[in-house]
């Protein structure tokens, strides 16, 4: 089990981290979702000794990572496909992080097996690697000492769709197996479909964490009218929280009698309103990370 306990990490008079908890349970996928500069990263790379925190702890299965004698044997890390040595070769960089474990030659070949990489390809050279190859490798170091927790940032990015459907087959397969999976990504859809735990971050601070199940049931309204600003003038004047997202549609924690109340009150002729339940992963996270996000959101 990963836990992560009052976790904090600043910079300076920047606070990235901000007294963060969660736990990511055994047998389980948890998905850690945010925005970009949430804390996601940072939080990552404390989990796995790579950066310091300034208060809290971050443990797997009640030990720091820095504390392990070979971590790589217990824990798989993917934090940056991209981050490896350029002028070696796939075989090579397996190979010596083979060699540094103290696993069998033949596990090499296994992994490149288990990732799809030829034996051409095995023996390019990285810098001549798609993203998509180098997430494979990345994804191949991770599982070759066979840790029981694997924590991946954006294991999917590169990968083609058929790529992205083997990914989440292989999460989903290990997780079941009894192993730990804690898994950060922008593919929303992907972390909904292979998801069991959500943890949502933005600003540094969880915002939201919890079963998909119970999150997912929990995300109020969708609306949409022609004249979307005059709705939430309507939705304002009531008193009604909301949010107004890129895509047109209008969500808050109102329920749908509430909503259609405000509408026929204001003359408004709505084109959807609808529970939330089950509307998706994209509309809860915009909804509770709407303060957070980068891009902002349509008025």
């Amino acid at each position: 089990m990963i836990s992560v306990e009052s976790l904090t990490k600043t910079y300076g008079r920047f606070t990235a981290v901000d007294d963060v908890t969660f736990t990511a349970a055994t047998g389980r996928v948890t998905g850690f979702l945010g925005p970009n500069g949430a804390g996601k990263s940072t939080t990552l790379r404390i989990l796995t000794g790579l950066t310091p925190a300034t208060a809290g702890t971050a443990t797997i299965d009640g030990r720091r990572f820095a504390d392990l004698p070979n971590p790589g044997r217990e824990i798989g890390v993917l934090l940056d496909a991209s981050a490896q040595h350029a002028g070696r070769t796939g075989r090579e960089i397996l190979t010596i992080a083979q060699r540094t474990m103290g696993l069998p030659k033949s596990r090499v070949q296994e992994m490149l097996d288990l990732v799809s990489l030829t034996a051409e390809e095995a023996d390019r050279r990285v810098r001549n690697y798609s993203l998509g190859m180098r997430q494979r490798l990345g994804i191949a170091t991770a599982l070759l000492g066979d840790p029981h927790v694997l924590i991946l940032d954006e294991p999917a990015n590169g990968l083609d769709p058929a790529g992205i459907r083997w990914m989440r087959d292989l999460l989903r397969g290990y997780a079941d197996r009894g192993g730990t999976v804690l898994l950060s990504s922008h593919l929303l859809h992907e972390i909904e479909v292979i998801a069991d735990d959500l943890v949502v971050i933005g600003n540094g601070r969880i915002v939201a964490q919890g079963t998909k199940t119970d999150l997912l049931a929990t995300v109020g309204t969708v609306t949409r009218a022609k004249d979307r600003a005059a709705l939430s003038r309507a939705l304002e004047e009531a008193g009604l929280d909301h949010t107004v997202h890129p895509d047109g549609s209008v969500h808050t924690d109102a329920t749908t009698d509430q909503v259609g109340e405000v509408a026929l009150a204001a003359g408004l002729a709505l084109t959807e309103l609808r529970h939330a339940d089950g509307a998706g992963l994209e509309e809860m996270f915009l909804e509770l990370t709407a303060q957070t996000q980068r891009e902002g959101v349509a008025a």
